[in-house]
């Protein structure tokens, strides 16, 4: 057993965990270390936009994750991509970048964690961000996370768009401005074409930094104590030799809303009983320890066209040809697409305030992206809940508590989560009955044109066969006050000195979008407040 040392360990070197090793190590008079349980970015379709059908599924860079069977989705399970390499998810997501509500960080702020309103962390937003659009009252322009218009345009997309408006959703510009509500255009994480993750962004500008240690390959196995004081975190390398690294001052886990309560819980942190009957010893019962797990379930809608698509454009290896020599010459084309085109965020009806579900449409169809798109002529119009009321779980397996957790995400299992998508279900079929949109679909492919509008039960049994994870996991090391919080409002575990959490397992409540651009700012505010309370303590001493 090898040992080395740093005042910060941060564990996990993901959308969070990169921006505290930047923010953290930005002091040469403190040391960090960052742990990642994968390997370097060095897969060239990491860095190629749409290189998520290339990387999603690969074990080599993603941890492949599955679900159990889940009763709300009729007994299915789902595979859960997440990062397993620098830069985690935001190696493998397809680069959307979206904030969520105001609402939804005052909502965090009102359950008991002062300094998470809106007005707090926007001003976090901005300082990550290098908009190309330039500066203003939302956005800024000098921050490290290059967020970039669409460097490609569809026809179907623009026509969904404008069916939308003759539907009655307004066009909105900016969903990330002074309101959401509204259909456009996604930005993307992306910098002249190229993919800018976390790792991109914050962490390969700084990564010569001599008080700044990274290490792959390096999967920790559980965090080290001296009584109830984190001092370090035990890890075992790509040989399977163990090493153990000491926290001078804290560990901070950002392994994500799977990977950190799972090491929590491993550390003997979590609910007493659960831990006992797995073998593991308690160190404190803390039982909110993966639970308050939520996640956005898509409705992927799939309609077939009398036009070409770019399922057509991607099937001639000619076709694919000229595609990889526009991007190889100009960054520009299908290969620098996100995952999505065109958005909306709407409101199922006139008993909320805010939108509640959002749309995400796509030139092209797919099982699955790692599966290939179909071979006939269609797009996607993806709709999900954006705040649903449902809550999962993640557990330990009893049988090897070390291999992948049990995950239950106990999907559609309120009244009004099965309400809400079977409503976006409905808005997304009329808006395909609007023109321009109606004049180029020859056919309504899943779910067909049998299934009734009106039909209720239908359309909740079609959502529960076909429905899928659009891959925001959140919630499981919940942020606030009460019995079942992991966390208090300044990210620290309850019970436990020197150990906190900075990813989306802290989020009390999802926001109301797609969650890298927050992970992203959880993990300023988490850097801003570690920097705070040092200072704090050494003023008192």
């Amino acid at each position: 057993m090898s040992e080395i040392s740093a005042d910060y360990v941060i564990v996990g070197a993901g959308s969070a965990g990169c921006v505290l090793a930047n923010r953290l190590s930005a002091d040469p008079n403190i040391t960090v270390i960052l742990m990642e349980a994968g390997g370097r970015d060095w897969n060239p379709w990491i860095h190629i936009p749409v290189g998520y059908f290339k990387t999603m599924h690969n074990p080599s860079v993603d941890w492949c994750y599955r679900t159990e069977p889940d009763p709300g989705l009729n007994g299915r399970a789902l595979d859960w991509p997440r990062g397993k390499v620098l830069g985690g998810s935001s190696s493998l997501n397809g680069l959307l970048y979206v904030r969520g509500q105001p609402q939804d960080y005052d909502r965090w702020a009102q359950k008991g964690n002062p300094g998470w309103g809106w007005d707090e962390v926007l001003p976090l937003f901005k300082r990550s961000e290098c908009q190309e659009r330039g500066a203003d009252e939302f956005h800024g322009d000098a921050g490290p996370l290059s967020v970039s218009n669409m460097r490609l345009q569809r026809p179907i997309c623009d026509a969904w768009v404008a069916a939308a408006q003759e539907a009655g959703y307004p066009f909105n510009p900016d969903y990330n401005g002074a309101t959401q509500e509204g259909v456009g255009y996604f930005q993307l994480t992306a910098r002249k074409g190229r993919r800018c993750s976390s790792a991109v962004a914050f962490l390969n500008p700084v990564r010569k930094r001599e008080n700044l240690t990274i290490l792959t390959r390096a999967q920790a196995s559980r965090v080290v104590f001296d009584g109830t004081r984190a001092t370090g975190v035990a890890y075992r390398d790509r040989a399977g030799a163990e090493h153990v690294v000491t926290a001078g001052r804290e560990v901070i886990l950002s392994s994500g809303a799977i990977g950190s309560p799972h090491l929590l819980m491993l550390s003997g942190l979590g609910e007493a009983a659960h831990l006992k009957a797995c073998g593991i010893e308690v160190l404190r019962d803390l039982p909110g320890v993966g639970g308050n797990m939520q996640d956005h379930l898509q409705a992927r809608l799939v309609f077939k066209c009398n036009e070409p698509t770019l399922n057509d454009e991607v099937r001639s290896l000619y076709n694919q040809a000229r595609i990889a020599l526009k991007y190889a010459m100009f960054r520009a084309g299908p290969m620098a697409m996100a995952a999505s085109l065109a958005t909306g965020f709407m409101r199922t009806g006139p008993h909320v305030e805010t939108p509640d579900i959002q749309f995400h449409v796509q030139p092209w169809s797919a099982d699955s992206p790692g599966e290939g798109v179909h071979p006939f002529s269609a797009f996607t119009m993806s709709v999900c809940q954006l705040r649903p009321e449902s809550r999962g779980k993640i557990r330990l397996a009893p049988d090897d508590p070390t291999g992948y957790p049990k995950i239950h995400p106990n999907y559609l299992s309120t009244e009004t989560d099965c309400r809400t998508i079977v409503e976006g279900v409905r808005i997304a079929r009329r808006i395909a009955r609007h023109a321009p949109l109606d004049s180029k679909i020859s056919e309504e492919f899943r779910p067909d044109a049998s299934l009734d509008l009106d039909d209720y039960e239908g359309t909740l049994d079609w959502a529960r066969n076909y429905s899928t994870t659009i891959y925001h996991p959140t919630g499981t090391c919940k942020m606030g006050p009460g019995g079942d919080a992991v966390v208090d409002a300044r990210l620290r575990v309850h019970g436990i000195t020197g150990l906190r959490v900075a990813d989306c397992s802290i989020m009390p409540e999802i926001v109301s979008g797609n969650t890298n651009a927050p992970a992203i700012m959880i993990g300023e505010k988490a850097a801003d407040m570690i920097r705070e309370d040092h200072s704090a303590g050494a003023r008192a001493t």
